[in-house]
């Protein structure tokens, strides 16, 4: 068994912003025609398998910075979480969510540990299975509300957003772009 690598500073940033202001990091701007989000989401399944198969993707570039293997087990559990609760919008206007701590759930897990080809596999069906249903959101459900356990509150259209920044973003991380400040 293979002891947890360094603790990773619990993520405490309020990345709601992005939703207003866009990410001054990755570029991501919430401009954009919120109903190409499934299209947007499945355009990062190439790149995240590719990014899986390179030599270094259990490699965390500093002690406290994630693998691309963590990051994309992180993207993969997001998906699912995210298709769970945009369900939960689409049934019931004003949904409330129950708390999800990240940092815990990679743990748990071990993200650290599991498989590159495993988790390209899992996360393509994920993101699949999500782009899918953003994909079927018509008409007056992008109105739809649901509420974060921290308050803070969402339409379908600001959830998907809020959603494919977190994505996007952790492509970013991982290739290049994101690296180049490591």
């Amino acid at each position: 068994m293979t002891q947890p690598p360094a603790d990773i500073p619990p993520e405490d940033k309020d990345w709601t912003g992005v939703l207003v202001a866009g990410c001054a990091e990755c570029g991501f701007d919430p401009g954009y025609d919120v109903a190409t989000t499934g299209e947007r989401l499945r355009a990062t399944i190439p790149t995240w398998q590719a990014r899986l198969t390179a030599p270094d993707a259990t490699t965390r570039p500093s002690p406290q910075t994630w693998s691309p293997v963590e990051y994309a087990c992180h993207v993969r559990d997001v998906c699912e979480l995210f298709r769970m609760r945009l369900g939960l919008m689409l049934a019931e206007d004003g949904a409330r969510f129950a708390n999800w701590d990240q940092d815990q759930t990679a743990v748990e897990q071990r993200y650290w540990e599991q498989d590159p080809a495993t988790v390209a596999r899992q996360y393509a069906d994920q993101a699949t299975a999500t782009a899918a249903a953003f994909d079927a959101v018509a008409g007056g459900q992008w109105e739809h509300r649901g509420v974060r356990s921290n308050g803070a509150q969402f339409t379908v259209a600001t959830f998907a957003a809020y959603f494919l920044h977190d994505v996007e973003h952790h492509v970013w991380d991982v290739t290049a772009a994101g690296r180049a400040g490591d």
